[in-house]
């Protein structure tokens, strides 16, 4: 028997330098897959050509979320990373620049004016800042023929982009050709197109390019939805509303939010909310919704069955504050008819001209990663159908549900359409997963000129004496300020770990703990008519409302303070995770006796936190 080669620790160590070696000259590394391509071609270095001054270079495409290549039974040449999200590499000189830049710039607070973003200045109209539309085809062509149709129509965008703008003004956008296959597929089945963006930041996530295409071209109706709007102020929640009809007539706009949060608080930073089982239930916006639908529609189909499904959701919210026992009998509610598209639903077909087939309105939702469509999704059918995380991308392909026989939801992946907007907006948008951002100091500096950050994280100034006045303020030193108020050390050397603090304060944004929103145009100027605009107070009491309700229905919330270092360690090791765990906290023990940790579905402790907590003025 052949022996196998011994293979020694100076050998390994050679391998991994080499590799090193590969990664930073730009070239792929590891195993080869196919998920560039359905034809099964390998991975390429993402060649385009810029055309501008006739030479070609090399565009480096960051392939991120890497999932672990697991196979199933009956599933064959399956690919885990086929819709995984592709950026452009940023080059290590230009890590280093902005490094720099956050060490040495002093922040400086910005103007409430200086927040109001235009959409023109996002996505200039008539550009190339347009989305990959799927080019035209023929029964005559063979498979192949189309793919590589595809392709090469996609090259040819992505080199039309490149040609018009320097790749340093354009934002993070997505590289993969399959997953805006899925955005084709989606569009073709909808009848109504819902675009679902994020209240703090909507500009961003509205494309004019697809709202131009849907209502002009394809000749279907799209709502807007203004999501999390819990996390904004109703006079903001408005003052977009009315920007986005005045600015896109055709479009219906309908405010929603799935969790219904508390007040904003600037202590609640150090709070972390444990959200029940139920909270689904009180999702805000799922009638407005219905009534969008039933305008456009206009009596073709029969709608009746969501509308009773909405009022049999609010009567049973009503029951459980009632009866908790019966709450967890009756837990699994009405079955819901969940379709996984393979490949077989993404085979070009000619676009069906013919709206509410069979009687079913089919809603397609797309939008940004991280903006709550698949959280929507399960506010509506009010339980979780859909596994939702904070991780950019988590949503890999599209599926359909049947919210009622005559209502389907599609979701679609999220897609990050080419703009011009500021990369750090778009980390603190959530777009970007954070875990994997290399450079998080500038980010941290375009918040910290925008919201208090050093006043809302209590943070003391690292260079600062006794009796003297406070330093100024640059990224680098609110980072290395977190870091020692949360006891973030290097394994060598037990040096302030600025990466990781940085990271954590993406992640309170993110999660809405720190709350920065955008403003449209002359807000500043006409703050005042806002809040007193009729429709705020609407909203403020729907809003309340739905608080009270949520908090009721889905049990009292579980707000542990952040401990000195337990709980950003679990969302170290498990960032990547679903906020299922979240959903299915066990019960905390009593108050008056000792707390008891209490073992999850997961295995993970979920009574009190093992370690010492961090008071809001204290480490």
């Amino acid at each position: 028997m052949h022996r196998k080669r011994p293979f020694s620790a100076k050998q390994k160590k050679k391998q991994l330098q080499d590799k090193r070696e590969r990664k930073r000259q730009g070239f792929q590394d590891g195993v080869r897959s196919s998920s560039n391509s359905r034809s099964g071609s390998h991975d390429r270095h993402e060649d385009h050509t810029d055309t501008s001054d006739s030479e070609s270079f090399s565009l480096q495409v960051h392939k991120l979320n890497q999932q672990p290549q697991v196979r199933k039974p009956g599933e064959h040449g399956y690919d885990p990373n086929r819709y995984r999200l592709h950026f452009e590499r940023e080059s290590r000189e230009e890590v280093e620049r902005r490094k720099k830049i956050a060490q040495e710039k002093i922040l400086e607070p910005v103007l409430e004016a200086e927040m109001e973003v235009d959409i023109e200045d996002v996505y200039k109209t008539g550009s190339a800042l347009d989305f990959p539309k799927r080019p035209l085809w023929n029964y005559q062509m063979t498979k192949e023929q189309l793919l590589a149709q595809e392709e090469k129509c996609f090259r040819e965008y992505l080199d039309n982009i490149y040609r018009t703008f320097q790749p340093s003004q354009l934002s993070y956008f997505e590289h993969n050709l399959e997953t805006w296959r899925q955005l084709w597929r989606v569009l073709e089945m909808s009848d109504i197109v819902l675009l679902i963006t994020d209240i703090r930041h909507p500009v961003i996530n509205f494309s004019p390019a697809l709202y131009d295409f849907v209502t002009k071209q394809m000749k279907k109706n799209i709502i807007l939805v203004l999501n999390k709007i819990d996390l904004a102020p109703p006079s903001l929640v408005v003052a977009w509303k009315y920007y986005f009809k005045s600015r896109f007539p055709e479009v219906h706009v309908v405010c929603f939010t799935s969790y219904p949060q508390q007040d904003q608080d600037p202590s609640a930073v150090f709070k972390k909310r444990r959200k029940r089982r139920k909270g689904w239930s009180t999702a805000m916006g799922p009638d407005q919704l219905l009534n969008a639908c039933e305008s456009i529609t206009a009596g073709k189909v029969d709608l009746s069955s969501w509308k009773e499904k909405i009022e049999r959701d609010a009567a049973s919210a009503r029951l459980l504050l009632e009866d908790s026992e019966e709450e967890e009998e009756d837990d699994d509610g009405a079955a819901v008819l969940v379709e996984h598209q393979t490949d077989v639903a993404m085979e070009a077909r000619e676009p069906s001209q013919e709206l509410y087939k069979d009687g079913i309105l089919t809603v397609g939702c797309v939008g940004f990663p991280n903006v709550g469509k698949s959280s929507l999704i399960n506010g509506l059918v009010g339980r979780k159908v859909v596994s939702v995380s904070r991780t950019p991308g988590h949503t890999k392909y599209f599926q359909t549900y049947f919210l009622t026989p005559t209502v389907k939801l599609c979701d679609c992946p999220g897609l990050i359409f080419p703009s011009l907007v500021e990369r750090q907006q778009q980390i603190l948008a959530g777009i970007y997963p954070v875990s994997q951002i290399q450079e998080p100091y500038t980010s941290v500096g375009y918040l910290a000129v925008r919201i208090p950050v050093q006043a809302l994280l209590k943070l003391r100034h690292p260079d600062m004496e006794h009796g003297k006045p406070e330093p100024p303020w640059s990224a680098w030193d609110v980072c290395e300020a977190w870091a020692e108020k949360r006891g973030y050390k290097t394994s060598r050397g037990a040096r302030n770990d600025v990466y990781r603090a940085a990271n954590s304060i993406l992640r309170l944004v993110v999660d809405g703990r720190l709350c920065l929103c955008m403003r449209p145009p002359g807000y500043a100027a006409h703050k005042a008519t806002w809040e007193h605009h009729p429709e705020t107070a609407e909203i403020s009491a729907l809003q309340e409302a739905h608080r009270q309700d949520g908090k009721h229905s889905s049990g009292e919330e579980e707000e542990d303070e952040i401990s000195s270092s337990g709980e950003e360690e679990d969302e170290e090791k498990d960032r990547d995770a679903d906020e299922e765990g979240e959903e299915e906290e066990p019960l905390a023990a009593p108050k008056s006796g000792p707390s008891l940790a209490v073992p999850s579905r997961r295995g993970k402790f979920a009574g009190q936190n093992l370690f010492a907590l961090l008071g809001e003025d204290e480490c």
